[in-house]
């Protein structure tokens, strides 16, 4: 029984009447302040989850899980795709070229990325079929040089299916004239859209115009799409070993992973600044925990000559200030995982009734504010937030421990 008497007396001071109003003001400022700082870290943190999926799922689609070429030029392709095909976690592969140009139309100049593609095989990595506004990749045929481009890109440039433009490449030919770099016309025959930074700088051609265009005679690589881009990057170091020094094998994260790299560091920054205030209400608590030792003097003397010891005594104010944490992180932690799930909705419901977007489909990415709660999040902030109101609770307890009854009771 004696050793359940602190943790009764810290929950009982902690839904007690105080005679100073200031302190029971100090201590629900802290509770709210504890639960606001978890909530808003859950949030955001989800947010930000969404963000990064959204991002994920939507260069990914397009940009392969994989690369494999060879220098200068990869000239049997086909045995190469083969034997990829054949590892049990491809799904399929496709052969590219890809080079920098310029494209130019009615005076408007754009730099793009310009790739070389097999239709048929592109289909089976890529979504770009899926995502057609206007034609289709099929309609890219050898010998007629024809062009797929982004949405934003066509709309930059003000473009519409049928229009010739300009494709100029940066490779420069010497000629008895002089130096001269190299363009062509090609015919705007599809317009896709993603949803991702590609809607406005990659552009398709048929392999075999690629290749006479950039006078390449064989192709650049291989595209890989694994069946599952998470797990590309084991797949292609298989793919490494198997296929040996020859050959250059890189994953997504190696070509994107500066990207993703950015997204988490700004998470880590967001969260951190976000935990100040979580901090803030900690040092709530210490400002709660004095003033409470304080105005408790006289009960903490009677208690000690009633033979409790600076240990319990310690361990009643660590009970009471743990508490105030442990409400406040509960708190906040229900109310932020039930925002973050429902935050979808409840924004699309807002955008209804005030009838204006957020995010205008015209100007970003995305439609909707995405959020994906994680669990390993939640668990971390509670546990940030409890150590943290721990943490506050041992000088406010020390200094009531260091409490001498003689002293607190002389003038009373």
């Amino acid at each position: 029984m004696q050793k359940n008497i602190p943790l009764y007396i810290g929950l009982r001071y902690t839904r007690a009447k105080r005679r100073n109003q200031f302190i029971s003001f100090i201590s629900a400022f802290s509770l709210v302040g504890m639960a606001l700082g978890v909530m808003a870290l859950i949030v955001v943190l989800s947010v930000m989850n969404g963000f990064d999926r959204e991002m994920k799922g939507r260069i990914l689609s397009v940009i392969p899980h994989g690369f494999i070429d060879q220098l200068p030029a990869l000239n049997d392709w086909q045995a190469l795709a083969a034997k990829v095909d054949q590892h049990p976690q491809v799904v399929a592969s496709a052969p590219y070229i890809a080079s920098s140009a310029m494209v130019s139309y009615a005076g408007g100049v754009e730099a793009i990325e310009l790739q070389g593609i097999l239709p048929e095989a592109e289909a089976r990595v890529s979504v770009v079929e899926q995502r057609m506004l206007v034609g289709s990749i099929a309609q890219l045929q050898p010998g007629e040089y024809g062009i797929v481009m982004g949405r934003l890109l066509a709309s930059r440039l003000m473009l519409a299916p049928g229009d010739k433009i300009r494709i100029t490449s940066p490779e420069i030919n010497i000629t008895p004239m002089g130096a001269f770099t190299r363009s062509r016309s090609f015919t705007l025959v599809g317009v896709f859209e993603v949803g991702a930074q590609v809607d406005s700088t990659l552009a398709l051609i048929h392999l075999q115009d690629a290749q006479k265009f950039l006078r390449k005679p064989g192709v650049q690589g291989l595209h890989v799409k694994t069946e599952n881009m998470f797990t590309a990057a084991s797949v292609m170091a298989g793919l490494r070993a198997q296929l040996g020094d020859d050959y250059r094998v890189k994953d997504w994260s190696q070509t994107q992973g500066s990207l993703f790299q950015a997204v988490k560091m700004e998470k880590i920054v967001v969260g951190s600044l976000l935990m100040i205030i979580i901090a803030v209400a900690a040092f709530n608590i210490v400002s709660s925990l004095v003033l409470m030792v304080a105005d408790k003097r006289s009960d903490i003397a009677v208690l000690r000559t009633m033979g409790l010891s600076a240990r319990q005594v310690m361990a009643i104010f660590i009970v009471q200030g743990s508490a105030v944490g442990f409400f406040g992180t509960f708190i906040g932690t229900i109310a932020g995982c039930v925002i973050a799930l429902t935050l979808t909705p409840i924004m699309t419901a807002a955008e209804a009734l005030v009838g204006m977007k957020v995010f205008d489909p015209d100007v970003y990415f995305i439609s909707q504010l995405p959020s994906v709660l994680l669990w390993q999040d939640v668990v971390f902030i509670c546990g940030i937030a409890l150590l943290l109101s721990f943490i506050a609770t041992l000088y406010p307890a020390y200094r009531a421990a260091q409490i001498e009854p003689a002293e607190a009771l002389r003038y009373e």
